[in-house]
């Protein structure tokens, strides 16, 4: 157990690091602990060896990935149901064409640019398709915005920008066999049955010491974990439309979220992106920088073309418009996650990752600081309700 304990001592380390860094510099944990994860990987690899991290501990693999299907199940989790309903023409046009223009473009973009595979290049589309709803939420609780209708309609078109990423890397990479079948139909009789057994399961038998809910929704997630990688597919898929699901019913009890917010991103989610991160090959990117470029900008354009003509059918004002646009033009921890399913399937290589992760940091910082230096609605701002100032007095996510 020596080494174990080393290791976590290293890797707790460099997450209370990226944890300072994200308040120095104001951008999300997840950015800094990708951006520590590949530097101490550099620096730690060479003065005393690149197996030093351990990243492919099966320990540190494990907390890895419960990290990201929590995290994955939150995100489901914060659709406000209400807010859909009445906002759902809005929500789905603009998360749509959030989802597909960048999903065809940008594969386009790796198939006929970069001459890459087609596999790889379908992945790369799936990766750069993404909005970061952690990114998002946190501009949101920074300004006031997660309260408004605004701010609700376009965390709901990041839902389904996000959900159409997550159903194409579950449907273009999962093969179609028996297992897929069991899959799906034991997938379907879990969502159906949830939201009804929950409440009433809750109500019945939680808010006790033992943590009792926490344990009911892990053995889920877990279960259905299970069974998406049994069938070949990725498990944050089943916990995605977990999240949506119960978004009615979990996701209103806010003492539960955030407890679950103090184990994810208190523990789980620092291995997920440190390690993330630390696959990045950085003599790749030094390399071939216009290959970086050239998916960054794939991504920027693609979304802008798309999502900003949207938003004027809907009648936003120019300066609410361009604000969506670059917002929904964000992308981190689906992008991430999508990358390294790739990576760990042999569908692209530690180069073609390396360039797709930088492309997916870039896009998590880029377009937030053009936003919020160019095109903050203030007529939105100033309008916080007295319970918002409980929610911003939260630890950013």
């Amino acid at each position: 157990m020596t080494e174990t304990w080393m290791l976590a001592t290293i890797w707790l380390g460099l997450a209370l690091l990226a944890t300072l860094l994200s308040i120095w510099f104001r951008i999300a944990t997840a950015l800094s602990e990708i951006v520590v994860g590949t530097v101490a990987q550099l620096v730690i690899g060479a003065l005393l060896g690149g197996m030093i991290l351990g990243a492919n501990e099966p320990w540190i693999k494990f907390l890895s990935g419960t990290g990201a299907i929590i995290l994955t199940f939150l995100a489901g989790a914060e659709l406000d149901p209400v807010i859909f309903k009445e906002k759902w023409k809005e929500a789905v046009g603009i998360g749509l064409a959030s989802f597909a223009a960048p999903f065809l473009g940008c594969t386009a973009v790796a198939y006929y640019l970069l001459h890459w595979t087609a596999e790889a290049s379908w992945l790369t589309g799936v990766a750069l398709s993404t909005t970061s709803v952690a990114v998002v939420y946190a501009v949101m609780l920074e300004f006031g915005l997660n309260t408004s209708i605004y701010g609700k309609t376009v965390l709901a078109a990041c839902f389904i920008t996000d959900l159409g990423t997550v159903l194409a890397l579950g449907l273009i990479f999962a093969p179609f066999t028996v297992r897929t079948v069991i899959f799906v139909g034991v997938g379907v009789a879990v969502f159906i049955l949830l939201p009804y057994l929950t409440p009433r399961f809750f109500q019945r038998y939680g808010g006790r010491p033992s943590e009792l809910e926490a344990k009911f929704l892990l053995l889920f997630l877990f279960g259905m974990g299970f069974l998406a990688a049994w069938a070949d597919s990725e498990a944050v898929l089943p916990a995605y439309l977990i999240g949506m699901v119960l978004a009615g019913t979990v996701g209103k009890d806010h003492l539960l979220i955030r407890r679950l917010r103090t184990l994810t991103f208190g523990l789980l989610t620092p291995f997920y992106f440190i390690r993330a991160g630390s696959l990045v090959s950085v003599s790749a990117l030094i390399a071939g920088p216009v290959i970086f470029l050239a998916l960054l900008v794939g991504k920027l354009i693609t979304k802008l073309l798309a999502v900003y003509p949207v938003t004027k059918i809907f009648k936003s004002p120019r300066k609410e418009a361009m604000y969506t646009t670059l917002l929904m033009s964000t992308g981190l921890t689906f992008g991430s996650i999508s990358a390294l399913f790739g990576l760990s399937h042999g569908i692209i290589d530690t180069a073609q990752y390396s360039y797709i992760i930088a492309a997916v940091v870039a896009s998590a910082v880029v377009p937030t600081l053009i936003a919020n230096a160019f095109f903050l609605p203030g007529h939105l701002l100033g309008n916080v309700l007295e319970e918002d100032k409980v929610a911003e007095s939260a630890p950013p996510r």
